[in-house]
């Protein structure tokens, strides 16, 4: 599990605590419990052992906490928490790209029937369905990062400019080499293929950032195919494959491609920032 994802299910669980203090129920303990503490206390006869009204307290207390518990350790609860959370954070609107933004929707529709699913099915079946739908959040997390990461891109300018400009200059650069060795002036000449060096280094991460756009814009499509399969499979799921070496291989499926996505990212961000440090 990715550091994002168990700060997700640590803040999951904290509403899952937050919503069972507020639940109907905990709080008909709390008042019944108090009531029988103030209305009955100790005048109650009991066999063999000497009521005292604070056990009302301890009673109430204990029944408490146990809906407490229960209701934290339900891992169709924490999980339900976890996916209304995703949800919530994603935020599809914050990219701007048309088609990353198209991908990423219809991945959400994926992993809504991924859902209905896991909701539908019984036992072990159920649990691992759910632990796959949290895997594939981790999944469109990433396809959603990278599409952001498209969108910075496209909105650098200072990229846009470079490509353009950074040809015009490597050409002027070697123009003048040609001049200034006809001169003779070879302590000029070394100073200008330098400075021809740097632009030409500038020139190829400016254009391996360009391939990783392009890459990443394939990359969001096979990520799509890719999820559609894995629905297909679970689709097919029964209990008698839960412990089979099919829902782990599945499961190893969805790593990768979450990986595979992260070192795309990482890419873009490396390429970008070498570029700009060169501009």
């Amino acid at each position: 599990m990715s550091e994002q994802q168990s700060d997700l299910r640590r803040r999951a669980l904290g509403a899952i605590l937050a919503n069972a203090l507020r639940s109907p129920q905990f709080l008909f303990t709390i008042a019944f419990t108090l009531a029988l503490y103030v209305f009955v206390g100790d005048n109650i006869s009991v066999p063999l052992f000497d009521w005292q009204s604070w056990y009302w307290l301890v009673g109430g207390g204990l029944a408490g906490l146990g809906f407490l518990a229960a209701s934290v350790t339900d891992p169709e609860a924490a999980q339900e928490a976890v996916n209304r959370m995703f949800e919530q954070k994603l935020q599809l609107d914050r990219v701007k790209n048309r088609v990353a933004r198209q991908h990423i929707q219809k991945a959400l529709e994926y992993r809504k029937q991924m859902l209905d699913l896991a909701k539908k099915a019984k036992g072990s079946l159920k649990t691992n369905l759910l632990q796959t739908v949290d895997d594939v959040n981790a999944w469109i997390g990433h396809m959603v990062n990278l599409g952001l990461h498209l969108d910075e891109f496209a909105e650098n300018q200072l990229i846009v400019r470079d490509l353009k400009e950074v040809p015009t200059r490597i050409s002027k650069v070697s123009q003048r080499i040609e001049i200034e060795k006809r001169n003779g002036a070879d302590l000029v000449v070394a100073e200008l293929q330098k400075q021809r060096e740097q632009l030409e280094q500038q020139l190829t991460n400016l254009q391996a950032a360009v391939n990783n756009s392009k890459r990443a814009e394939i990359q969001l499509e096979s990520a799509l195919a890719s999820l559609g399969t894995i629905y297909a499979q679970m689709s097919r799921l029964d209990t008698s494959e839960v412990d089979s070496g099919r829902m782990q291989r599945m499961r190893l499926e969805i790593q990768e491609e979450v990986n595979s996505l992260q070192d795309t990212i990482h890419a873009m961000e490396e390429v970008q920032q070498q570029a700009l440090r060169l501009g």
